[in-house]
């Protein structure tokens, strides 16, 4: 299967919180390819800057690309007017939206730990979701 990991998800896993299992397990099945946009890579990285420091950050990230994510940078037009069309209507972060456009971009399932955003973005038909908790 393909998936598209969010930030809430990537901490999960990275800090062992409940659902993180549930990431460690797509991760460690050969059957999986596992991607994370950029953007939401970068939440992960400032968000460890701000409970850490920087070197923890840069390991962390590097601790999730041994783990097999793999890092999308797409940012062509079709991407970002998507994800703009996705924003507009408010209630979901932009980071989020990124993540939406790469999922739909791959034919690929969100992981994510956050039901706020993502739910009511799977109820409109924008994203097929697995909720790690």
């Amino acid at each position: 299967m393909i998936f598209v990991l969010d930030a809430s998800a990537l901490l999960a896993y990275l800090r062992a919180e409940p659902g993180g299992e549930v990431v460690d397990s797509i991760l460690g099945s050969e059957d999986n390819a596992c991607y994370v946009h950029a953007v939401n890579l970068c939440e992960v990285y400032y968000d460890t800057i701000r409970e850490f420091d920087k070197p923890k950050a840069q390991a962390t990230i590097e601790a999730l690309l041994v783990a097999g994510i793999i890092v999308r940078n797409d940012m062509d037009a079709a991407f970002w007017q998507f994800a703009g069309d996705c924003k507009a209507p408010g209630g979901i972060s932009l980071a989020d939206c990124f993540c939406i456009v790469l999922a739909s971009r791959l034919v690929a399932e969100i992981v994510t730990a956050d039901r706020r955003e993502f739910g009511p973005a799977a109820e409109r038909g924008m994203c097929r979701v697995r909720f790690v908790r």
